[in-house]
């Protein structure tokens, strides 16, 4: 079989979702020197792209941007024309810089840019004081995946190019960005009464990025260390709860992913940024600074998984990164399959095994809700003329994580631990599409007669372009059997006639960890005949869920009690999407509460629209209101 070689530098674009022409020239560098603006909501200053050519004809520049004032433009220091283009649905706008002479192959020209943000940017969200936990002063964070960079300065927003970045942000409240901090100097005193003096917070990045790790955030927050390598950051109320969750758990998860892969850790320092409520994911891998929900934080350890998925894509995403959204199962899928491994590490083979269990659970729900034959439930999926913000969801994750556990399971692990290392230290620093994975492991056990007839009889386009589920293994049950077990008996009471002598009792689930309970209640939702409203205030009264303060076990119960239009789970379901924003629990709860109670999800939605991230408002805007609003 012949393969491609994984030292080939692919020149033709393989992005569908960027309108720069970046395979005529690249960015190896990216200085941004913004004012943070509260008072107007915005960032305003330069950007400076350094770019290299890959043509020696002359070939204007054409770069992303999306609702961007943009005043001038200069081409190595000289003033230069420019053109922003017509819209184009979610890409943005083109931005054409005219140069003034050819720029030969290999060369590289500046342009900067004198830019600010707008009302419209997609990436940005400005909070109030009221909107903070103190309520004392602004706060401002950034969101760039997917394709919003180019709504905060014109670049190629694409993952299939990477630059290393220099930053300079000006603020009256500490900065934190995706590089590494090298300083916060030149005091200027207030402008006007009222103000506060601003101070010039600078960091740097030496290692290559994509456009959507760039990463911002501003406000009143402090620090605490967690272990030698990391610190934690939040609102001042905040930390010492912060720290007492995150506190000795991160440098274990670093060592059991350091065992696993090469190279080591290479951005220095891993620190995490606890985010006000209204962060739309439960984890951003800003590089340097994982930007985290405060939804990990329940005061029991037992959501901080997160973390260990954002540490694992410093290798899968951030590391080596996918050239496109439509190849994203490579940074998800590797980095679930990652975090699972660290779980296998610390806890024990069959919290693996439990992890995956769940997740085949959250791959249903995705499955189901797009329709076993969408072009969205494929490993590699065609986005031409798409926004990828539309084709999120589980299905990179969780199917990403099979498509690598079928290789473990069909060469063995101990032979597929020997490729993991090889493939990371092979495509570091690299962007690459599922074609160079594919490349890389056929090459890797080319000498291995065994594990070449395996590979070379692998149904390849099967695994890549098949909609629906993949092979499901057989996992092991340990620590769900329980959880089927109680499940089993709650079931029985829906039947009519029941004969069932079955009473609840608060002992039923002690000794669990919550994802037990989540695992439970999950299961509850499948039942086809739902529990009554009795049930439910049965359910959450004896097994504490009412008041749970585990955001992962909350929602599941109170999403099983909207199914079952148990009403005095309605205003809780909407109290809780109008105090957190992170779209994992946001957008399914919304589409729960309108099944049960529209006026109430659409006024709740009406309510608290300004509270979430521009993002997650966009989303749940479609899903709860679609054609409505066109």
């Amino acid at each position: 079989m012949v393969t491609k070689p994984v030292d080939v530098e692919v020149r033709t674009p393989r992005d569908p979702n960027t309108l720069s022409n970046y395979h005529n020239y690249v960015t190896r560098h990216t200085s941004v020197d913004f004012e943070i603006d509260f008072e107007k909501k915005r960032l305003v200053g330069s950007v400076v792209l350094k770019l290299e050519s890959l043509v020696d004809e002359k070939v204007d520049v054409v770069l992303d941007s999306s609702f961007l004032d943009v005043s001038e433009a200069k081409v190595d220091g000289q003033k230069a024309e420019f053109k922003i283009g017509d819209r184009v649905d979610a890409y943005g706008s083109p931005l054409t810089v005219t140069l003034p002479k050819a720029i030969p192959k290999g060369k590289t020209v500046e342009i900067e840019f004198a830019v600010a943000t707008t009302d419209k940017c997609t990436a940005l969200q400005w909070m109030t004081p009221a909107q903070t936990s103190n309520k004392k002063h602004p706060y401002m964070f950034s969101q760039c995946q997917a394709i919003h960079s180019r709504s905060v300065f014109p670049c190629q927003d694409t993952p299939d190019v990477k630059s290393t970045f220099s930053f300079a942000l000006r603020s009256p409240l500490p900065v934190l960005a995706s590089g590494l901090p090298t300083g916060a100097t030149d005091y200027q005193p207030p402008k006007k009464d009222g103000e506060s003096g601003t101070l010039k917070y600078t960091f740097e990045q030496p290692v290559a990025i994509t456009s959507y790790l760039f990463a911002v955030a501003s406000g009143d927050v402090a620090c605490a260390a967690i272990g030698p390598r990391s610190t934690v950051w939040s609102g001042p109320e905040e930390l010492l709860d912060c720290q007492r969750e995150l506190e000795g758990e991160i440098e274990p998860f670093m060592k059991a992913v350091e065992s696993i892969v090469k190279p080591t850790y290479q951005w220095t320092q891993y620190n995490v940024l606890i985010l006000p409520p209204s962060f739309p994911y439960g984890g951003m891998e800003n590089p340097v600074w994982t930007y985290a929900t405060p939804s990990i934080i329940s005061g029991d350890k037992q959501n901080i998984d997160v973390i260990a998925h954002e540490l694992s894509h410093s290798w899968s995403g951030n590391l080596v990164s996918a050239a496109s959204w439509e190849h994203f199962w490579l940074n998800e899928g590797w980095t679930t399959y990652l975090e699972r491994r660290i779980q296998a590490a610390i806890h024990g083979e069959e919290h693996r095994h439990f992890s995956a269990i769940i997740g085949w659970k959250a791959l249903e729900e995705s499955i189901e809700r797009y329709g076993k034959d969408h072009e969205y439930t494929k490993l590699v999926i065609d986005l031409k003329g798409q926004d990828p913000d539309d084709a999120f969801s589980s299905i990179p994750y969780e199917k990403g994580f099979h498509a690598l556990y079928q290789f473990e399971l069909l060469l063995g692990k101990d032979k597929w631990d020997t490729f993991i290392p090889h493939y990371f230290e092979t495509f570091k620093f690299k962007s690459i599409d599922s074609y160079d994975f594919k490349s890389c492991l056929i090459d890797f056990f080319a000498k291995d007669s065994e594990a070449n007839k395996k590979l070379a009889e692998f149904d390849w386009d099967k695994l890549f372009y098949a909609p629906g589920y993949p092979p499901k293994p057989e996992f092991d049950q340990t620590m769900v059997k329980s959880c089927y077990e109680l499940a089993d008996k709650w079931e029985k009471l829906t039947t009519k006639n029941s004969s069932s002598d079955f009473k609840p009792h608060s002992s039923d689930v002690s000794g669990w960890v919550s994802n037990q309970s989540v695992v439970f209640l999950e299961r509850i939702q499948g039942f086809a005949d739902k529990l009554t409203s009795e049930q439910i205030h049965l359910l959450g009264h004896t097994y504490g869920y009412v008041d749970t303060q585990n955001i992962e076990v909350l929602s599941r119960y109170l999403s099983a009690g909207l199914m079952a239009k148990a009403k005095e789970t309605y205003q809780p379901s909407a109290d809780l999407v109008g105090r957190i924003g992170r779209m994992k629990f946001v957008r399914p709860m919304y589409r729960l509460l309108a099944l049960a109670d529209r006026d109430l999800a659409v006024k709740t939605f009406e309510k608290n629209r300004d509270f979430y991230h521009p993002i997650c408002r966009q989303m749940v805007e479609k899903d709860l209101l679609g054609d409505e609003k066109k």
